[in-house]
C-alpha cells in the first residue's frame, strides 16, 4: 500500500514518512461488502480497524427489540479500540458495514509497539474519546429528551383518550335515558275496541328514533290512531317527534276534525321551529259501528287494507304534504271500510326502504305479500312477523331508518 494513503487518516498525520512506510507494510487490508458484520457486542477484542474508504456501523443491541445506531464512522476513522484500552478487552457494541468498505486492520501488539515509538499518539487517541464521548452524552440527552417528549405525548393522549371515553359512557347513559323516556311517551298498551284487535311496535335505527305512533280514544265508539315520520332520526328528530305528539294529542282533543287538527298542528310547528324539519303524518279515526277508519294524510305513506281473502280493498291516491314546511299543506282525506277479517295496516317508510347488502328495496309489493300470508294471524304478532321478515330480508346489512308498523284486524 502508498504510505502516503496512510498518512491521510487524521490519527497517523504526525508520523514521519518512515513509520508511514512501514505501517503500509504491516497493517493488513480488508475489504468487505455491504451488511458486513467485523464483531459483535461482547466478543473478545485484540485487534481495531481504520475506514479507507465506506461507511461503517455501531450498533448497540443488535438484533434485539432495543436495537440502537450510535454512530456511522467514515473515511479517515477508528472503530474497536475500546476493547484495546478496557482491561477484559470486550467489544462494548456491534460494528456492521453500511456500504462496502475499505479497511486496515492493526493488532493489539502492533498498536503497543507503535505506542512505545510515537508515545504522543495516546494523546490523539485520548482525544478522539473524548470528542466521542462528548458526541455520545449528547446523543443520549437528546435520545432521552425525545422520549421524554414522547412520554408527556403519551400521557396528554391517554387524557384526552380518558376525557372522551368518559363523555361517550355520560353520552351513552344520556341517549339511554331519552330513548328511556321516549318508550314511555308511547302507549304503553294496547287500545280495547269492541271487534277489533290491534298491535304495534317500533324499532329506532339509534338510540332514540323520529317515528312514532299513538292511539287516543276519543269516546266508546271512536279511536284515533297516529303514525309519523320524522325526516331524519337521532336526537333531532326524537325531539321533534316529541313536539309533535304533544300538539297533535292537544288539538285532537279539541278540533271539530282530522283534517283541522293537524292543520293547527301545521301551524304550531312553523311558529315553534325554524329548524327546517318536517314531518309526515297519517291520523285516521276507526269507527266502532260502522268499521270506518277516516284518516287524513300528510305525505305519510298510504296505509295497507286487504279483506279476509288478502285481497286488497282500492284507495284512492290523493295528494299530501308534510306538516312544517309549508303554511297551507295539502292533506289527503280518504274513508276505507274495514271488512269482517280484515286487516289494516300502517307504517313508516323504514320498512319499505329496508335494504339488503346489494342495496335492493324491500318494497311495498313485497310488504304487501307479508301481510296477505301472516293475515290469520292475530293483529300484535302480526307486527311481530313483519319485523322478523324484514329483518332476514336485510341480512347484515345495517338499519339506516326508523321502523314502525300499527295494526289492525277487525274480528
Amino acid at each position: 500500500m502508498d504510505h502516503r494513503i496512510i498518512g491521510q487518516v487524521p490519527l497517523f498525520a504526525s508520523l514521519p514518512p518512515e513509520e508511514l512506510a512501514r505501517l503500509a507494510a504491516t497493517l493488513r487490508q480488508h475489504m468487505i461488502a455491504p451488511d458486513t458484520i467485523l464483531f459483535y457486542e461482547g466478543d473478545y477484542g485484540d485487534r481495531f480497524y481504520i475506514v479507507l474508504e465506506g461507511e461503517i456501523e455501531i450498533i448497540r443491541s443488535l438484533g434485539t427489540a432495543d436495537e440502537r445506531l450510535i454512530a456511522v464512522r467514515g473515511p479517515g476513522e477508528f472503530v474497536g479500540e475500546q476493547s484495546l484500552l478496557h482491561r477484559d478487552g470486550r467489544r462494548t457494541a456491534a460494528v456492521r458495514s453500511r456500504t462496502p468498505a475499505h479497511l486496515l486492520e492493526m493488532t493489539r501488539a502492533d498498536f503497543d509497539a507503535l505506542l512505545h515509538r510515537h508515545p504522543h499518539l495516546a494523546y490523539e487517541m485520548v482525544r478522539v474519546q473524548s470528542m466521542r464521548l462528548h458526541e455520545s452524552e449528547n446523543a443520549m440527552i437528546h435520545d432521552l429528551q425525545e422520549q421524554n417528549r414522547r412520554l408527556v405525548q403519551a400521557l396528554q393522549d391517554l387524557q384526552a383518550a380518558q376525557a372522551q371515553l368518559i363523555e361517550k359512557e355520560k353520552l351513552e347513559r344520556e341517549l339511554q335515558l331519552a330513548r328511556a323516556i321516549q318508550e314511555r311517551m308511547l302507549p304503553r298498551a294496547l287500545p280495547r275496541l269492541e271487534g277489533f284487535d290491534f298491535g304495534a311496535c317500533m324499532v329506532p335505527a339509534q338510540h332514540v328514533a323520529g317515528d312514532f305512533f299513538d292511539f287516543i280514544l276519543l269516546d266508546s265508539e271512536r279511536l284515533g290512531i297516529v303514525v309519523a315520520d320524522v325526516c331524519g332520526h337521532g336526537v333531532a328528530a326524537a325531539l321533534h317527534m316529541a313536539l309533535t305528539r304533544s300538539l297533535l294529542r292537544a288539538e285532537v282533543s279539541r278540533a271539530s276534525s282530522a283534517r283541522e287538527a293537524l292543520r293547527s298542528v301545521n301551524r304550531h310547528l312553523l311558529e315553534i321551529s325554524d329548524a327546517g324539519m318536517f314531518i309526515t303524518v297519517l291520523y285516521g279515526v276507526l269507527h266502532r259501528t260502522t268499521r270506518e277508519f277516516a284518516y287524513v294524510r300528510a305525505g305519510h305513506d298510504l296505509p295497507i287494507v286487504i279483506d279476509a281473502q288478502g285481497a286488497p280493498l282500492a284507495i284512492e291516491l290523493g295528494n299530501g304534504q308534510p306538516l312544517g314546511i309549508f303554511p297551507d299543506p295539502a292533506l289527503d282525506e280518504q274513508r276505507v271500510l274495514l271488512p269482517p277479517g280484515g286487516t289494516l295496516l300502517l307504517y313508516t317508510d323504514g320498512v319499505t326502504e329496508a335494504m339488503d347488502m346489494q342495496r335492493t328495496l324491500f318494497g311495498l309489493e313485497q310488504l304487501y305479500q307479508a301481510v296477505c300470508a301472516n293475515r290469520h294471524v292475530p293483529a300484535h304478532a302480526l307486527c311481530d312477523r313483519l319485523l322478523q321478515i324484514v329483518s332476514a330480508f336485510r341480512g347484515a346489512a345495517a338499519q339506516h331508518d326508523d321502523i314502525t308498523l300499527v295494526s289492525v284486524r277487525a274480528r
